[in-house]
């Protein structure tokens, strides 16, 4: 007879997993800027797009299964194929000024924060 451990850790396992196990996200503050980290390992540089609307960096990395015809596969882990989208809120940010750099399988993005106006808005009274 097996031990009941081993069932309750398999089905621990899967409760645990995480949502996003592709590519990891670390964000932080610098000075006037919002750094994020993403870790994106097999994708290539031009794998990876970047946008940003209304506040929200949008991290989409795809990828197509290579087809290697002249190779008959004993065992295979290494298939990537698919799209991971990663969505953040980082508010007021100067969108003219992003900067994005791909080293090593780690995409840092860096967004420059707005300056919100200090100024006073007078309401007219009717």
């Amino acid at each position: 007879m097996l031990p009941s451990r081993i069932f309750f850790d398999d089905f621990m396992d899967d409760f645990h997993k995480e949502k996003h196990s592709g590519m990891k996200m670390d964000i932080y503050e610098k000075d006037d800027k919002y750094i994020v980290e993403v870790d994106a390992p097999g994708y290539k540089k031009d794998d990876i797009k970047i946008s940003c609307e209304n506040g929200y960096l949008t991290i989409e990395a795809s990828k197509k299964q290579e087809d290697h015809e002249d190779r008959k596969y004993l065992h295979r882990e290494r298939v990537m194929v698919g799209r991971e989208t990663r969505q953040v809120y980082v508010g007021d940010i100067d969108e003219e000024s992003i900067k994005a750099e791909f080293k090593d399988g780690t995409l840092v993005v860096t967004l420059d924060k707005e300056e919100k106006k200090k100024e006073t808005k007078y309401i007219d009274i009717k």
